[in-house]
């Protein structure tokens, strides 16, 4: 489909004065009484709507949208808005520090990473007040953000779900392309880039005549609206399509890949039984019986593990390859991104169907109605079990038709330097999924 021509109505609709605008205030009135909620409203989790509404179908619902559509999250995120709405206000508009510019992923990474660690030690998820002090902080960083600085900044270069979108709307089904023979004709000094009277600059700082990329296009339409020639286009894709045409492979995107797939097994091994047994050895072994020393221990060792089996099979691949292991490293990492969202997918749809019910019985104590105890499941807990396997059997797929796009793309047809760098990325691929299969084995214990 294209913003022109064959579907008027999407062109229609991009053109719109009216969109995203109406869709960022719908998002951010749920923002408003999810933080009121979360802050002001019970304080047992399984009793607060804004825990329910975050946790329960926020987070399980985020990666399918990143699939059909991209980034299109961004461009309605509450957080979005209001950094626009102060730049208008108050902005100062001062260029992006280069440091954020040059490092701004691996703060991102190093976010993620540090916000799923204090989840588990403090009690993020768990507590609507934690939950809630975490959007105020994040919320204070978005203020001070657009105060400063240019157009989107944080969401670009600070925001810790911007790094897992980005990687995410690469396998987006959706994507928004420039025609080169148009765009070398215009005179209208990109005006997609820059804004103009229709809308205004691009907030996450794209240049759509030089973008082949998902990673940072939110589908705000604000170049849409901008361009005099219609030379933009709206096409739909199949899934991970562009995880074998990256040009410029980022190490920093690799590692983030890595890095989700541990955070997946971590989040799966503390929701098991096991993970409680484990915990007395240990206490029993050593003697230590501190949960958040041991648990950053484990943390520790299930970021690292995918990361240097990662970089194991880049090391194994280089020695027949062209490339060099780092590069090897970040042009493979992008095939583990399927895996990562089934993994993220499967773990959080058990929360989604099996306390589903949970938002309609918070919902209904917010304005008084009352609701029948019982089960928060949507559907048995063997129909979850076969839609996880599902899910994992596609993300499985993903990645590993991914690895064999990628090695045909770098090297052509079968020959022993396509094997040599091909099958260590699977045995890769086949060691992280066996993991994930057997950790979804076994039964969860619920959020809420």
């Amino acid at each position: 489909m294209t913003a022109a021509g064959p579907r008027p109505l999407m062109a229609a609709v991009l053109r719109s004065r009216l969109y995203p605008g109406v869709l960022q205030w719908a998002t951010a009135a749920v923002f408003v009484l999810v933080g009121y909620e979360l802050l002001a409203g019970p304080r047992a989790a399984h009793d607060n709507l804004g825990t329910a509404l975050t946790w329960v179908v926020w987070w399980p619902v985020i990666p399918v949208v990143f699939v059909l559509v991209g980034r299109f999250w961004c461009a309605i995120c509450p957080f979005g808005t209001l950094s626009d709405a102060v730049q208008r206000l108050v902005g100062v508009h001062r260029p992006v520090p280069r440091f954020l510019r040059r490092y701004g992923i691996w703060v991102i990474d190093a976010q993620f990473i540090a916000i799923t660690w204090a989840d588990h030690v403090w009690g993020i998820v768990a507590s609507p007040w934690g939950t809630g002090v975490l959007l105020l902080l994040l919320t204070t960083a978005v203020v001070a953000s657009g105060a400063f600085f240019q157009r989107r900044t944080f969401c670009r270069h600070l925001c810790f779900l911007g790094g897992l979108s980005g990687n995410y709307a690469r396998t987006g089904m959706v994507a928004l392309r420039a025609d080169q023979a148009i765009c070398a004709t215009c005179t209208a000094r990109a005006a997609c880039y820059h804004g103009g009277p229709a809308a205004p600059a691009c907030p996450l700082f794209e240049f759509p005549r030089t973008m082949d990329s998902a990673a940072n296009c939110n589908l705000c339409a604000n170049c849409v609206k901008n361009c005099p020639n219609d030379a933009l286009t709206l096409t739909v894709r199949p899934p991970t399509t562009e995880l074998w045409t990256v040009r410029k492979p980022v190490p920093e995107h690799a590692f983030l890949a890595a890095a989700i797939m541990g955070i997946v097994f971590i989040q799966n091994i503390t929701m098991l039984g096991v993970w409680t047994d484990t915990l007395a050895w240990v206490a029993r072994t050593t003697g230590l019986s501190s949960i958040p020393i041991v648990f950053t221990l484990a943390f520790t060792v299930a970021i690292a593990a995918p990361t240097l089996l990662l970089a194991a099979a880049s090391w194994v691949a280089a020695r027949r390859g062209a490339e060099t292991t780092w590069r090897t490293f970040a042009r493979f990492g992008y095939a583990l991104i399927p895996l990562d969202i089934a993994g993220h997918l499967a773990h959080n749809l058990f929360h989604l169907l099996a306390e589903g019910k949970a938002v309609l019985i918070t919902a209904s104590a917010l304005v008084g109605a009352g609701h029948a105890g019982g089960s928060t499941a949507l559907v048995s807990g063997s129909t979850i079990r076969l839609i996880q396997y599902g899910v994992l059997a596609a993300g499985i797929a993903g990645s590993g038709y991914t690895v064999w796009r990628i090695s045909r793309a770098r090297y052509g047809a079968w020959s022993g330097t396509l094997r040599a760098v091909l099958i260590p990325n699977l045995v890769l691929l086949t060691v992280l999924s066996a993991v994930n299969v057997v950790l979804f084995a076994m039964p969860m214990t619920m959020r809420m």
